[in-house]
């Protein structure tokens, strides 16, 4: 019987909405919950909703519950799917593909394959994408799942964050704690290491410092390998733009995608966060 791949994913992949539409990609939503209220992260709650808020309400959140993820299965079989590739956040940081990875043994009508992307934000999303290019250029479901362990490894996400507080404060600071409390303005760059988890990258004296650091990281990148870059932030925009123009002008990018950093991984960044995710190609 002929294949017909789903391409399944969580919102804090971070992908464009069009992109998302235009190669038909699932997104079970993660959630952001407040005291007296609970959004379905991207679906009824934008980041500037969270950020607006800060810092007198900081929600917590969740990744899909249970019955989401059966529920989002059954219609994926409905639909006339053979096989699933279901590609999510770093269980460094969310239990969300173990929560998939659990259910999934228990579906019997479909192939389904779970990846631990060990990354998050648009690293998640270069391996979302890659894998929803190769489907839509008709490669096999085993093809598919090589070619998307080839190009792990070669995911980089890197970001600079305003303050730490929130994310010592939703419990995800990780190996970066040791920045805590610093008197000298000193910023962390920020990256996730093999195991999935966030560390301290290197360091730059002050904000404007560490975004020209994160330049100069895809500045070195691209001196010898040629790149997929993606430009994010949160809360950001300006700075955001002025990396954009001056990451442009660089040699070896192949392609340039901006997004903006869905709302639930926001509630753990806080306003004022500007990154950059890069595979080599």
């Amino acid at each position: 019987m002929k294949e017909k791949i789903a391409l399944l994913a969580d919102s804090a992949c971070d992908l464009p909405r069009e992109i998302i539409n235009r190669y038909g990609i699932k997104i079970l939503p993660l959630k952001v919950i407040y005291r007296d209220r609970e959004f379905n992260d991207r679906i009824d709650v934008e980041p500037e909703y969270v950020y607006s808020r800060m810092p007198d309400e900081i929600p917590t959140t969740s990744m899909p519950c249970t019955q989401e993820i059966k529920d989002l299965f059954h219609r994926i079989g409905e639909e006339g799917f053979t096989h699933v590739l279901a590609v999510h956040i770093s269980t460094g940081l969310s239990g969300t593909c173990e929560a998939v990875r659990m259910i999934a043994r228990d579906i019997d009508n479909l192939r389904i394959k779970v990846i631990d992307s060990k990354t998050l934000s648009f690293g998640t999303g270069w391996m979302v994408l890659d894998a929803a290019r190769n489907i839509a250029g008709g490669l096999s479901f085993d093809k598919v799942l090589e070619k998307l362990h080839h190009i792990q490894p070669k995911v980089q996400v890197y970001y600079i964050l305003e303050t730490l507080e929130y994310l010592r404060k939703g419990g995800r600071i990780g190996l970066v704690a040791g920045m805590l409390g610093s008197l000298l303005n000193i910023k962390p760059i920020i990256s996730v290491n093999e195991e999935g988890k966030y560390f301290t990258f290197a360091k730059a004296h002050g904000r404007r410092k560490s975004i020209d650091k994160l330049y100069e990281i895809v500045e070195k990148t691209v001196a010898t390998k040629r790149i997929n870059l993606a430009v994010l932030h949160g809360g950001a925009r300006e700075e955001l733009n002025a990396l954009l123009e001056r990451l442009k002008k660089l040699p070896n990018i192949n392609e340039i995608v901006c997004s903006d950093i869905s709302p639930c991984l926001g509630v753990h960044t806080g306003p004022g966060l500007v990154g950059v995710a890069f595979h080599e190609i």
